[in-house]
């Protein structure tokens, strides 16, 4: 069976759902192809126990409000169960640290410490401010071109406007590590501890690796309707904002085609000519946007010797070490976590006591190993939202790491215990945990890879680094998300601006594609 299409889609992840309500707005015929029963990838709602629903990717706090607007989706049932949730920095003896936007307390914070709070959530903020204003941005070429000229002008503008002293600072500390500058400011272990876990989440990365305070500015980067770096819980998981998505791709007119594995891009000569999926039936078009990860895109649904050869090392090159984990819990009732009552259990929970214990659990998967002593962002999102578990009842959703995807023992010798290792974590601070554990589901990074086609199994496609930002993201030559093959385009986290679920990588290809056909993204 055959069908002829304006463009083709491959993923129904968030950017790829929000590249086709876009190029659908524009009056184009567009078919999204997910592999999976449902849309949505990795920020699915899925039941992982009977009657107990969770999602791997379990926080919003990038997801871009003028995206939101365009697609109405509000209108198409996104709703927040929670918004605004407070950090708590778990400590042993129920002396928490709670932080958000605006101020710290709890502990042993000291007001030298809580005025450099405020002093580092105004730097840090503004200098994300600026990653932002980039994030609906195609990047420029670097080139002799006057177009690209002025968007590189554009960039410089906005790092100018932080005027001298600020912008002296953006530049000394972007490519230095999360430590130095922790220690610069604060003395509370505890309370850098935390710090530093949204510098390092979901990445191959310590504290003292170099691009970590890159990385802690991304996460601040988006404008998720309140301050920057607040954290939301939509109702009915995750998987509401990609449902919503898809309501919105669909009222605009595009297909979207469940169980459908693209097996591999179709050629015809130089150009792209379309897909064929795993069942052997081809669809065709001229244009083939892919939301899977950039190194899967080109070396198995494409092949390397469709590009120049200088192209496909740095493909092949593109790091992508997957080192996180995904931890779901049901459980027959709240856990008692020491010191916290019911209304912080329902905040986002940091296990991350210094600095130096989250280098330490960094240490481990430098050679293959898992963390003995894990690090976790911790939610019970069935506080907010009653849904996810039957009644009386909760989902513990967590992000541990570090667990390596190449594991030297092999995961599936090694499963196992890690999942002790992160049940004895969790239960320092919850005593009673396990006794109320009726079901556990671990991801490791190589479920994440078998399960969502995530390449080394790496939530944000590839690595968050100066060397695959912006420009360079995820390699020259396609970082503008047309690639150097004719009528092939990416729109992944994979791309500018990268990790986290944002739409933002899925408009800028939707305008990508428009201005090479004529035409505009439309609101």
């Amino acid at each position: 069976m055959t069908s002829s299409n304006d463009v083709i889609i491959i993923g129904g992840g968030h950017n790829g759902l929000v590249c086709a309500t876009y190029l659908a707005k524009a009056g184009r015929k567009v078919t999204v192809l997910e592999a999976n029963e449902q849309v949505g990838g990795a920020a699915a709602t899925r039941e992982f126990a009977p009657g107990f629903k969770a999602s791997c990717a379990h926080l919003l706090y990038l997801l871009d409000d003028d995206i939101s607007k365009d697609l109405a989706l509000k209108n198409k049932g996104l709703k927040m169960a929670a918004s605004g949730l407070d950090s708590i920095a778990l400590a042993d003896d129920g002396r928490h640290i709670t932080f958000n936007a605006n101020s710290v307390k709890g502990g042993d914070v000291s007001a030298e410490d809580k005025a450099a709070y405020a002093e580092y959530r105004r730097f840090m903020s503004k200098f994300a401010a600026v990653l932002g204003a980039m994030h609906n941005t195609i990047p420029p070429r670097i080139n002799e071109e006057r177009g690209n000229l002025i968007a590189l002008g554009k960039l410089a503008w906005k790092i100018r406007k932080l005027g001298r002293d600020d912008m002296r600072e953006f530049l000394r500390i972007a490519g230095i590590n999360i430590y130095d500058i922790l220690k610069e400011n604060f003395e509370n272990p505890l309370l850098k501890g935390a710090l530093s876990m949204d510098a390092v989440l979901g990445t191959f990365s310590g504290p003292r690796s170099n691009n970590s305070v890159f990385t802690a500015l991304h996460r601040m980067s988006g404008n998720n309707g309140g301050a920057a770096g607040d954290t939301s819980i939509p109702h009915g998981g995750m998987g509401a904002v990609t449902q919503a998505l898809a309501e919105a791709a669909r009222s605009a007119g595009a297909e979207i085609r469940t169980d459908a594995a693209v097996k591999n891009i179709l050629m015809d000569g130089m150009n792209v000519a379309g897909v064929e999926l795993a069942d052997g039936e081809q669809l065709f078009a001229t244009t083939v946007v892919s939301n899977a990860d950039p190194k899967k895109t080109f070396t198995e649904l494409l092949g390397l010797r469709h590009v120049e050869g200088g192209f496909a090392r740095k493909v092949s090159n593109i790091r992508v070490k997957g080192n996180a984990a995904k931890l779901h819990l049901a459980l027959s009732g709240l856990p008692d976590f020491k010191g916290l009552g019911q209304q912080q259990m329902g905040q986002r929970l940091l296990i991350a006591p210094s600095v130096e214990y989250v280098e330490q659990a960094f240490n481990h998967c430098k050679y293959g190993e898992f963390s003995a002593r894990p690090v976790a962002e911790i939610t019970l999102p069935s506080l907010h939202d009653d849904s996810l578990a039957p009644s009386g009842q909760h989902v513990l959703s967590a992000i541990v790491q570090y667990a390596p995807r190449e594991l030297g023992q092999g995961w599936s010798e090694g499963k196992a215990a890690f999942t002790e290792n992160v049940l004895d974590v969790i239960s320092t601070y919850a005593p009673d945990l396990r006794e109320k554990i009726t079901a556990i589901e671990l991801l490791t990074p190589e479920d994440l890879e078998s399960d969502f086609g995530m390449t080394g199994g790496h939530w944000h496609h590839a690595e968050m680094a100066l060397h695959q930002f912006m420009m360079l993201r995820p390699v020259p030559k396609s970082a503008q998300y047309k690639t150097p093959v004719e009528g092939l385009y990416l729109c992944s986290a994979g791309c500018h601006p990268g990790g986290g679920v944002m739409g933002s990588a899925g408009k800028n290809a939707a305008s990508a594609v428009l201005a090479r056909q004529g035409g505009a993204a439309e609101s």
